[in-house]
């Protein structure tokens, strides 16, 4: 994954903060930007997997710039918390991916007010805090000469329907509406606000719950064949390219925009 020294890469003197940055989809895209030349930030509510992420990421790109803050993006001094720590730290903020999420698996007839309110506060409220917090020093990049960038990572269910998931898809849903609104208020300060849609990802999430289950990784593979037009998991890498992509200034003419990286699963 590393550059050869010669290349600068696509987020070379950026700065980067990523939420959800412990494993998954935040650890993947984490170690890509590190590749690609940027320092990055990371975030998450698990100290031992934050800190297994930036070994990860040192022992093969010795030179990145990691930060971290094990903290729960739903309390209200995380966001402030976070941003801080990325300015002190690497000096300047432009890039930032909302990737932070919760899942609560319960009909709607019988979720709670409870489970609704900790979940949005988590997929939904944790990233206006963050966004909130954030954009002063993105609006300070863009007057630096940067290209900032906002990423929200969505789901493919916040536009595709199932059942029993509907506290967070409905916070997926929402959190489109917020990148677009978003996009709209800081287009005048150079800020793109963009939004990724992922589809069915094999993170440590699902190997985690696959073994708790008993059930053979093997098995667990096999599962999504019919949730995709390419018959598929993706793996977090896949979903952290595009995340990259829209983070960088080769998508400098692309804001409010959500992209589907489903494997087709919308279009079923």
């Amino acid at each position: 994954m590393p550059r050869p020294t010669d290349a600068p890469g696509r987020l070379a003197g950026k700065s980067a903060l990523i939420t959800g940055g412990g494993a998954g989809i935040g650890a993947a895209a984490a170690a890509l930007f590190c590749a690609e030349g940027a320092a990055v930030t990371l975030v998450d509510l698990d100290a031992s997997a934050l800190e297994e992420t930036r070994r990860h990421i040192i022992s093969q790109i010795p030179l990145a710039q990691v930060a971290t803050l094990a903290a729960d993006v739903a309390q209200p001094t995380t966001a402030p918390q976070a941003v801080g720590l990325a300015v002190q730290t690497h000096g300047h903020l432009d890039v930032l991916v909302n990737n932070a999420a919760m899942r609560i698996n319960q009909a709607i007839e019988t979720a709670t007010d409870e489970q609704w309110r900790a979940l949005l506060d988590v997929n939904l409220l944790g990233s206006v805090a963050l966004c909130r917090a954030a954009l002063p020093a993105l609006r300070l990049s863009h007057s630096s000469g940067g290209q900032p960038s906002i990423v929200n990572v969505s789901s493919c269910y916040a536009v595709k329907g199932r059942k029993n998931m509907g506290l967070y898809d409905a916070s997926k849903a929402a959190m489109l509406a917020f990148t677009r609104t978003l996009a709209h208020e800081e287009a005048g300060h150079g800020i793109r606000v963009n939004a990724v849609c992922p589809g069915s990802t094999l993170t440590d999430f699902h190997l985690k719950k696959a073994r708790a289950m008993g059930k053979p990784i093997e098995q667990l593979k096999h599962e999504r064949q019919t949730t995709s037009l390419l018959g598929r998991w993706a793996t977090p890498l896949e979903i952290a390219w595009p995340v990259l992509w829209l983070a960088s200034d080769e998508a400098s003419f692309i804001t409010a925009t959500t992209l589907m990286v489903d494997g087709g699963l919308h279009a079923l």
